[in-house]
């Protein structure tokens, strides 16, 4: 299982101009390796389950794929 920083890279590199309520969730991912490490008070889990719930507008194969990699950390 790769790292939730990993994704998130390859989210910000494919997806050109994230939704503004992903974004901070996004980059939030970015300092996060994995679903039981902190981002200030929150779980990684519940950041990642927060970015997919506002990722709605991030569609195609790849965010198909990268997705179901952040799922996979649920």
């Amino acid at each position: 299982m790769r790292l939730i920083c990993d994704i998130a890279r390859d989210i910000l590199r494919d997806w050109k101009k994230p939704n503004f309520a992903a974004r901070p969730y996004l980059e939030a991912m970015l300092w996060l390796d994995n679903k039981d490490d902190l981002y200030g008070d929150d779980r990684a889990s519940s950041v990642v389950a927060y970015f997919l719930s506002n990722a709605g507008t991030y569609r195609g194969e790849t965010a198909k794929r990268l997705k179901a990699e952040l799922k996979s950390h649920l």
